[in-house]
């Protein structure tokens, strides 16, 4: 069996942000803590760059040459939120090609089962044509483009855990039936954007699938919202690429949000995933997006590699059907899905 590989670039801490909560900090702790615990087996590789036809894949070359631009300049903000530095543009592309790497080591010859990216800048918020919300390129949007177009992959699904809203996620794949989006997020929250009632356009329709969450959400609402929701829709759906937007900022911890999840959440939600995926067939891909608080960020991402990379389901208990996941089911079994 191949390991487990792990996507890394040193790229990452000369994104500079100032004191910005999304800092270099943050892969400086991910890592710190990894290598603590031997990189928990994982094979550990430097990213490459991606190439301008894999970004240009998801967004428009203007959008590209924007970035580009402003990094090449020494930087500026792009909103309130958004900063760029001399060093973005590059840290964008590995962050990107890590994404498109890792993809490559799940679908190639490599045939490799779990693989993670853990870059920085996030990606989940950056729309087609538009940079926001800490995040300048999609990610794990390239990364589904890319199973699609250099794999042949015929349907990708994305689950993204992170407490805001992958909204630029949600708007590219919105109106296609071969990108299965499904969020768990905070709501009302940053960027305002995710209802229930969000479901899709066109050919698209019921394929976006957007779970918020009030404030105050712990384990027992994102346990069973995986378990009960995500992962019956991944066995009707029957992706060839499961990607995950591992975002850590519904964490008890995190100064940015309200949710109340704690490590062995993060555990068991990595736990599903990697039953889901193995009663498939079909590999796993993790991408790095949010969490802020940094203990709290290191080691839920330790818990989730470790949870996916081992082949000991002794961390897969049982996990009790939530109020909020039986109303979940009960909107998707309306809509056509087999998940009740």
């Amino acid at each position: 069996m191949p390991r487990p590989v792990l996507l890394r670039h040193p790229s990452s801490l000369e994104h500079d942000t100032g004191a910005h909560p999304e800092s270099a900090q943050r892969i400086v702790a991910i890592e710190h803590e990894l290598q603590s615990r031997g990189w928990l087996g994982f094979d550990v590789r430097l990213s490459p760059a991606a190439a301008r036809a894999s970004i240009e894949s998801v967004h428009p070359a203007r959008h590209v040459d924007r970035i580009a631009a402003l990094s090449t300049r020494g930087g500026g903000m792009i909103d309130m939120d958004t900063v760029v530095s001399a060093g973005s543009f590059d840290a964008a592309l590995h962050a990107a090609g890590g994404a498109v790497a890792m993809v490559d080591a799940l679908l190639g010859e490599e045939d490799a089962s779990v693989a993670a990216s853990l870059h920085r800048p996030p990606g989940h918020h950056a729309t087609a044509g538009q940079a926001m919300g800490f995040c300048l390129f999609n990610n794990v949007a390239i990364a589904a483009q890319h199973a699609i177009d250099a794999h042949g992959a015929r349907r990708v699904l994305i689950l993204d855990w992170d407490v805001h809203h992958g909204n630029g996620t949600n708007d590219i794949f919105s109106a296609r039936d071969d990108v299965l989006f499904c969020s768990i997020h905070q709501s009302p929250l940053y960027p305002g954007s995710g209802p229930a009632s969000d479901t899709g356009t066109g050919a698209g329709e019921g394929f976006t699938v957007n779970l918020p969450v009030p404030a105050g959400s712990g384990d027992a609402v994102f346990g069973s919202l995986v378990e009960h929701v995500a992962c019956p829709l991944a066995a009707a759906f029957e992706p060839d690429l499961i990607l995950v937007s591992a975002g850590y900022d519904a964490h008890a911890d995190d100064p940015l949000a309200g949710c109340s999840v704690t490590d062995d959440g993060y555990r068991t939600m990595a736990a599903s995933v990697r039953v889901a995926a193995r009663r498939l067939g079909v590999p796993l891909g993790i991408v790095l997006e949010g969490g802020y608080d940094l203990g709290a960020l290191a080691r839920s991402v330790a818990v989730t590699l470790q949870s996916v990379g081992t082949d000991d389901d002794a961390d897969v208990g049982a996990i009790e059907l939530h109020p909020l996941a039986a109303q979940a089911r009960g909107r998707l079994s309306r809509c056509s899905w087999p998940v009740t």
